[in-house]
């Protein structure tokens, strides 16, 4: 699968419209499965850390995250609680190749959503964690990473970056 990058226009207009929410009644628990392992395979074959389904041209309203061995996939997904405490870090993008940037986010937030078979879920997060949840639900929104950086850099192509 492709990961959708601003260098194509018609990939960047699909990246900044907000997405779709899944209605779980339109569907299976199967289709469910298949988009999030697809999402998590080609998040996997970028080594990313986060993909949101509109990067693989999917408006829908579902991410998924990798930190460690832990595995995320929120369908969904919305803040519902975040700090007043931020911190300013760089960011880089699956779809935004080659540049990465200072952004400002909360340091600590709180998610809530549902996981692939319909249940509610809600978690908290501090870190990384928290601000690839921030970054993805960005995506779901139509907002891209070099919209809220400070400033934006491009690297050298042998220089080695975490990437969201």
């Amino acid at each position: 699968m492709r990961i959708l990058t601003i260098n194509n226009k018609k990939d960047e207009k699909i990246l900044r419209q907000p997405t779709k929410k899944i209605d779980f009644k339109n569907f299976s628990k199967k289709e469910l499965k298949g988009l999030i392992d697809q999402l998590k395979i080609t998040m996997g074959k970028a080594n990313g850390v986060g993909l949101s389904a509109n990067q693989i041209g999917e408006s829908l309203s579902v991410f998924v995250a990798r930190l460690g061995e832990k595995f995320y996939a929120i369908i969904n997904p919305k803040i519902i609680k975040k700090s007043k405490e931020t911190i300013i870090l760089e960011e880089g993008c699956l779809s935004v190749p080659g540049y990465f940037g200072m952004v400002e986010r909360p340091e600590k937030i709180t998610v809530a959503g549902f996981d692939q078979k319909g249940k509610k879920i809600k978690i908290k997060s501090w870190g990384l964690l928290a601000r690839i949840f921030q970054h993805e639900i960005d995506h779901l929104r139509g907002i891209l990473f070099i919209d809220k950086a400070k400033k934006v850099y491009k690297i050298a192509d042998n220089e080695t970056r975490i990437i969201v």
